[in-house]
């Protein structure tokens, strides 16, 4: 089971590596798009819009569905939940990491600077 998931991560991972398929998919977070709107932003052919959207396929984010000679693909999120998981394990990390960081920090400029003074008060002649 862990190398099935292990398997899936690396597949998704490798699949949002590259700048054309996270645009690709971008594209499809605001619906489905044919193969031809998807290779459109790029400087492209059809066929290696094809392959990116293969990779994209394999990975599990995207659905393809043939409807006449028009390919038409949609986002599938479910795939990005579970990177997400594995990245948030890391997103823990570095906020306890930068919280203990924000401490020291904010302790050394306490000791470098004098306490404030105290304006004096009303009637006080001193």
């Amino acid at each position: 089971m862990v190398e099935l998931q292990t398997s899936r991560l690396d597949t998704v991972f490798h699949a949002l590596a590259d700048s054309t398929r996270r645009r690709m998919l971008g594209a499809l977070g605001g619906g489905e798009r044919t193969v031809s709107q998807l290779a459109e932003p790029f400087a492209i052919s059809l066929a290696a819009a094809s392959k990116h959207i293969k990779v994209l396929e394999q990975a599990g984010l995207l659905r393809r569905e043939i409807r006449g000679r028009t390919h038409v693909c949609r986002l599938d999120p479910g795939p990005l939940a579970s990177a997400h998981q594995w990245l948030g394990i890391y997103e823990r990390f570095w906020t306890e990491h930068l919280d203990v960081l924000e401490r020291l920090l904010r302790e050394e400029d306490a000791q470098k600077s004098p306490p404030p003074k105290t304006p004096p008060a009303e009637g006080d002649d001193t």
